[in-house]
């Protein structure tokens, strides 16, 4: 059985690597990646929101509070912006280095204004709505993105730029080699915006937004998906396949979605309507939730085991669990591959479970920041429930679920270096 299954996974883990390193799928990953920046910035203004709403001593400072709010609405609030741009950026850098990606960023963004569309003010101002710049916009920008560096790259391959004469500055050549791919491209979004004008749906967002990101919501950020993704990726990291690169830039783009849904959903003050997203996947299985079997490591009878172990143990407490999955290694480990695949699963549902009936706080939906220790991870979430939950999780079930795998292992392990003394 064991012969089995290694034959088939080395059959399809070209195929794998091949969608691991996919230039569309990395630009996706990037992209979403580049977004920490403001995505942080307008979490700790939501948090800031929150903390002085709950003070009544601080609410008060309702400058104070109009200004956070502001902050969120140019971070968070316009992710879509952000994300159309990068996504631009990430495709040509992949696709081609030479290119000049920043010219494909900029059309990218001129793009996604021109279909975005315009309201007016109660004193009839021509005014840019935020609905389709925060999460409704999300998959509209990736689309964009996509779109324009795979078209900027084409136009540019097929000799379509001015040429200038040698001796003229790069910067003024490059402006006038984007020239043309800049005309053909916004010329295309504008009838684009034209022609979904004449629908049902008003604009390309909208078309986007009802066929594509909804449906998606309901199928892809439930939690039985969740787990449906949390089984293959894990069932690939035991492959040594990187299963977090395969799995995850298909799905950031809606988790993180719901994250901004729940964040303007705090800011406004209203109750968070998403359980999942990506901060919940992320806290939940800290570390791929190894840090258990780490822990039963410092006390294992096998001298390897506990080598390991106390190697392992400092980068497990900040969710770095690299050196046990391949120290150990769990990588085609058999005897300890139903925990290593399962686990996440596992603390997904009891998360979710704990959270519905109320004794979790919802997350606001903060994105955790990799690298942060245990307990400090879980704390951007601005709840005390979600601290506890990820200590639970990852300090009292990780390591009983682990147990028995590991106990026998390491007896059988143990008993190997005796009879090697020997």
């Amino acid at each position: 059985m064991k012969k089995k299954l290694i034959g088939f996974f080395d059959k399809v883990s070209p195929f794998f690597d091949k969608m691991g390193n996919n230039s569309y799928l990395q630009a996706i990953s990037g992209a979403m990646m580049s977004t920490l920046g403001p995505v942080f910035i307008g979490s700790v203004a939501v948090l800031l929101v929150v903390f002085m709403n709950m003070s009544k001593t601080l609410q008060g400072f309702t400058q104070v509070i109009s200004l956070l709010g502001k902050v969120n609405t140019f971070t968070i609030g316009s992710l879509a912006l952000y994300i159309s741009v990068l996504m631009a950026i990430n495709l040509v850098r992949k696709l081609d280095e030479k290119e000049d990606y920043v010219a494909a960023g900029i059309i990218s963004l001129m793009s996604f204004l021109l279909i975005t569309p315009l309201d007016k003010t109660a004193d009839d101002v021509a005014a840019l709505p935020t609905t389709w710049l925060s999460a409704q916009g999300v998959f509209s920008a990736m689309i964009v993105g996509l779109v324009v560096g795979r078209l900027f790259i084409a136009i540019k391959r097929k000799g379509w730029t001015i040429k200038m004469p040698e001796g003229v500055p790069p910067m003024v050549t490059r402006m006038f080699e984007s020239l043309i791919p800049t005309v053909l491209i916004g010329v295309l979004f504008i009838l684009i915006d034209f022609a979904f004008s004449m629908t049902s749906f008003g604009n390309m967002h909208q078309f986007v937004y009802t066929i594509i990101q909804v449906p998606l919501k309901g199928i892809g950020g439930s939690i039985g998906a969740m787990i449906v993704l949390s089984l293959i990726q894990q069932m690939l990291w035991f492959f040594g396949i990187h299963g977090t690169n395969v799995i995850l830039p298909l799905v950031t783009p809606l988790w993180m979605a719901m994250d901004v849904e729940n964040m303007n959903a705090v800011t406004a003050g209203q109750v968070p309507p998403n359980i999942v997203g990506l901060a919940f996947f992320n806290i939940i299985t800290f570390g791929g939730m190894a840090l258990g079997l780490v822990l039963l490591m410092l006390r294992a009878k096998s001298k390897q085991y506990r080598e390991v172990g106390k190697i392992s143990i400092v980068p497990a407490l900040f969710g770095i669990t690299e050196p046990v999955i391949f120290g150990m290694p769990l990588v085609l480990n058999f005897d300890l591959a139903i925990p290593f695949i399962f686990n996440n699963s596992i603390g997904l549902i009891l998360a979710y479970v704990l959270t519905k009936i109320g004794l979790v706080s919802k997350f606001v939906g903060v994105q955790a920041i990799f690298g942060l220790p245990i307990g400090f991870h879980a704390a951007v979430q601005g709840s005390i429930s979600v601290i506890i939950l990820q200590l639970v999780i990852q300090l009292v079930l990780s390591p009983i679920l682990w147990y028995p795998w590991f106990k026998r292992l390491d007896k059988k392990t143990y008993l190997k270096e005796q009879s090697e003394e020997v």
